[in-house]
């Protein structure tokens, strides 16, 4: 069985984060493995309180998992210190890990800003260069291009300066009010055209965690062999099936039905 190692924030509602990503792992057929970057007590209406790991344990959680069960992707999600950060693009270098898949998790869903000015530039200089592929939002990818994306022709211009700047291929999200699901991959390493995967936008409000599980989809396809294009259509078939499964639970925006593609 293919495997997968997933470097994130513990969601204690199970709706996002570790959680989220080990869920999404299994039911796409892969051996999900977690190393745990900050604890926190949520639920669907927010966040009550983070308490962050120290890097000395985050190094030794890594360590553990990739000495005896070497995965086969990695994915990371919000990180928001640089040491930690820096711990990652440690790992990822002295083992060799490979088909690295970035959340560059910065910006919530009001604007406002996770991470510090000093971890994001952390994440440009040591975690970005690393990635096979990035899936930056809309805001995020303006953090990273450094400009406004109002329309289809700026998220291509972004998501091909982002990918050119840190040799990485980038999936730029258009969810965010921009346009109906479409996203747009980019491989300046590829030396091919980018590829617009053209999606509809389900009327659903409840969408915890869709940037980890769709991120943490691609890891999983990845795992097992699939080309690039090929992990980004199957993870967003896969969400397209989750949010349309109407699952409602909680009290805010609810979780994804993980599991809806089990019999």
């Amino acid at each position: 069985m293919n495997t997968a190692l997933t470097i994130a924030g513990s969601d204690s509602s199970g709706g996002a984060g570790i959680q989220a990503d080990i869920k999404t792992m299994t039911c796409n057929g892969i051996f999900a493995m977690s190393a745990i970057t900050a604890l926190t007590a949520q639920n669907t209406t927010g966040v009550s309180s983070i308490m962050e790991v120290k890097p000395e344990f985050l190094k030794e959680q890594i360590k553990a998992v990739v000495t005896d069960i070497f995965p086969d992707a990695v994915k990371t999600g919000m990180v928001s210190s640089s040491a930690l950060i820096k711990v990652i693009s440690d790992s990822i270098k002295e083992y060799g890990l490979k088909n690295i898949v970035v959340d560059p998790v910065m910006v919530a869903t009001s604007g406002a800003k996770l991470i510090t000015d000093e971890a994001i530039e952390t994440l440009k200089k040591e975690l970005l260069p690393l990635a096979t592929i990035i899936t930056p939002n809309i805001p995020e990818a303006e953090v990273l291009f450094a400009s406004k994306i109002q329309n289809e022709a700026d998220m291509e211009k972004a998501a091909k300066d982002i990918s050119q700047r840190f040799a990485c291929a980038v999936l730029l999200k258009g969810g965010h009010s921009l346009n109906d699901a479409n996203d747009y991959l980019f491989d300046a390493k590829s030396g091919q055209d980018g590829i617009w995967f053209y999606g509809k936008k389900i009327n659903n409000p409840n969408t915890h965690g869709t940037g980890c599980t769709l991120s943490s989809a691609i890891a999983a396809n990845l795992a097992k062999g699939k080309s690039l294009s090929e992990a980004v259509k199957n993870a967003k078939d896969y969400i397209s099936g989750a949010l349309e499964a109407m699952l409602d639970l909680g009290k805010g925006s609810g979780p994804l039905a993980h599991n809806w593609n089990l019999k």
